[in-house]
């Protein structure tokens, strides 16, 4: 049986790179639930689409154990996460995700994923792929020009141009 995977988003979130997230699960079958990185379900993408997913952040922590995977939908996650890192989304955001980590499940992003996993400390002395802008600011982890890159339980993409280049590895591990 597909393992099935917690989908978080940001706001805004880069729709591009969700909806790639979002469709390849769909067409294999993988069962998911998105959750907003918000205190509501209504989210817009970053060209201005406006979104709803299933449920808010708050309501996944606690409940890690129900999903095998944590997947990470970027979209202007650094600046808006420096302007909003004191609210309670954001702190719900990194608890999950050291709990997924904790837990050495799958953990799954793009962009500035790797950048998030260093700021919480997950992931350290791993490599990762990241977004070339946010490179020169990670000193746990270790930032690759790779398009994509698996290590251990962390599955990262460098843009969400580069999304589609690690679907097929994190499948293998979901199906």
């Amino acid at each position: 049986m597909a393992k099935k995977v917690a989908v978080v988003a940001v706001n805004p979130v880069n729709g591009f790179g969700l909806f790639q997230y979002l469709e390849t699960f769909f067409e294999n079958g993988i069962p998911y639930k998105t959750f907003a990185v918000a205190d509501s379900i209504q989210i817009k993408s970053n060209s201005g689409i406006s979104l709803q997913t299933d449920d808010i952040i708050a309501n996944l922590k606690g409940y890690e154990d129900e999903y095998d995977a944590l997947v990470f939908a970027c979209g202007d996650a650094i600046p808006t996460f420096a302007e909003n890192a004191g609210k309670q989304y954001n702190q719900d955001l990194l608890s999950v995700m050291k709990t997924f980590d904790t837990k050495e499940k799958i953990i799954a992003g793009h962009c500035a994923a790797g950048m998030l996993f260093d700021i919480i400390g997950i992931g350290e002395g791993k490599r990762v792929a990241l977004h070339p802008y946010v490179k020169p600011h990670v000193t746990k982890v270790i930032g690759t020009d790779e398009k994509f890159v698996i290590d251990g339980n962390l599955y990262t993409a460098q843009t969400e141009n580069s999304i589609w280049t690690m679907m097929t590895e994190l499948l293998k591990a979901l199906k």
